[in-house]
């Protein structure tokens, strides 16, 4: 869940997938052989699917280099809470729109989000109902969908963002180093990084102990990290010049 619970919170496309993958590496470290990877689709509210898919194929890529005799990755999907409209009837066709772009992860495990969680917590008829949404929607898509990851858009933004991943990923590593530690998982270091902005979110403003300065916004459909004196976006490159590290 750690990469997604940074998305709800505006961060960056490039840095869920970060996150996605250190995730993934310290449960590898720790011992852990059976790998559940979850995707929260539709997360932040207004990403549009084909950056949604790229930014979930990119997760999926980078934490599949990890994959070996002793470390299994399986793939849950799942529909993101904030994107959810109150009004039941919509939300049913949301919940429906997710599952099927979701499938574009060919997933071992599709976690099914009660329809109803943009006006309350679901009741019981309402999870049996948003089921059978899902039962509905993988009879008529589960064999012989297009596959929405050979789209030439999605493929060069899950390039793009496993680029910008790799700057980010590479500026913790050196921190580490630096102090003789594991970047991706001496926790002293990865305070560090946050208290730093090296890992931040929009969300974490007001909070002492976080940073909160960046800014993120939506372009093009995909959260990246934007000037918020032009309004223009930064690379990963262009954000960390900018924090001195």
């Amino acid at each position: 869940n750690e990469s997604h619970q940074w998305s709800l919170r505006d961060a960056h496309d490039s840095l869920a997938v970060s996150m996605a993958y250190l995730a993934a590496y310290n449960a590898k470290k720790m011992g852990v052989r059976d790998y559940v990877s979850q995707y929260m689709f539709n997360t932040p509210p207004g990403t549009t699917p084909v950056m949604d898919i790229a930014k979930m194929l990119a997760k999926n890529e980078l934490i599949c280099t990890l994959e070996d005799d002793n470390f299994r990755v399986y793939r849950e999907v799942r529909a993101g809470i904030a994107h959810f409209g109150a009004h039941g009837d919509w939300a049913k066709g949301q919940l429906a729109a997710s599952g099927v772009i979701s499938l574009a992860l060919h997933p071992h495990i599709l976690h099914v989000v009660g329809f109803s969680e943009g006006d309350h917590a679901v009741f019981p008829d309402e999870l049996i109902e948003s089921c059978n949404i899902i039962h509905g929607m993988l009879r008529d898509c589960l064999h012989g969908m297009p596959d929405f990851s050979e789209d030439k858009t999605i493929q060069k933004r899950k390039i793009e963002l496993i680029e910008e991943t790799g700057v980010l990923l590479d500026a913790l590593k050196e921190m580490g180093i630096r102090e003789g530690r594991n970047g991706f998982s001496d926790p002293e270091i990865l305070a560090s990084a946050i208290e730093k902005g090296l890992l931040d979110a929009p969300h974490f403003r007001g909070n002492k102990y976080l940073c909160g300065q960046i800014t993120t916004g939506v372009i093009n459909g995909g959260y990246d990290v934007m000037d918020p004196e032009t309004g223009n976006r930064l690379t990963e490159k262009e954000r960390i010049q900018k924090l001195k590290l």
